[in-house]
């Protein structure tokens, strides 16, 4: 007379309660790799991370680049009056008022393109081709041309920004250099890569 397992038998329940544990440990041993191999590296995790500005230390006009996410970032202290002739020549300009939404946040959508008015945050990167364009402020410069109010100048093509960023009629550029996420951290320090409240 063969004799039938007992679904009750306490050793098969206990041989299936230590091969489903076995199975289990097998099963978080070969996921562990695999899940921290989707994490982001540290050299990744700092590409991406804030960068600081002291702007202490950027006198009115000066302008310092710093780097973020593998790009240039222009940081510019501008001048009264460079202020005022941001004011002079929208008719100069393609989009003026900043209408596409893409290149800058909501807070930096105004004339000015900045969400404090003498510190001006772009990204260094043509709009055209990817050049890097010059800080060129002094006005009416001859290679330039008798109407340049002073801005940035692209010298791949000849794409002309003015001190906000936005980008002149008749150049090879479609669009306003970029405006980055930023907020300011107390009066002297600028974080760009963050966005107010982040």
């Amino acid at each position: 007379m063969s004799r039938t397992a007992n679904p009750m038998d306490p050793a098969r329940r206990q041989w299936l309660a230590a091969a489903s544990a076995a199975g289990g440990a097998g099963i978080v041993a070969t996921n562990v790799p695999f899940v921290a191999s989707m994490s982001p590296s540290e050299r990744a995790r700092a590409f991406g991370a804030p960068v600081e500005v002291d702007l202490g230390s950027i006198q009115p006009g000066e302008l310092r680049t710093v780097e973020w996410r593998g790009k240039p970032v222009s940081v510019l202290r501008r001048t009264a009056d460079m202020l005022e002739t941001l004011r002079t020549h929208d008719d100069l300009l393609n989009d003026p008022r900043s209408m596409r939404q893409e290149q800058q946040p909501d807070y930096a959508r105004n004339d000015l393109r900045s969400a404090g008015p003498d510190i001006a945050v772009l990204v260094a990167v043509c709009t055209h081709l990817g050049c890097i364009p010059t800080f060129r402020p002094e006005p009416g410069t001859a290679d330039i041309g008798a109407s340049w109010p002073g801005g940035f100048y692209c010298p791949c093509h000849g794409s002309k920004f003015d001190f906000a960023g936005r980008v002149f009629k008749n150049v090879p550029a479609p669009s306003n250099l970029e405006v980055p996420p930023h907020r300011y951290r107390g009066e002297s320090t600028l974080l760009i890569g963050v966005e107010p409240g982040g």
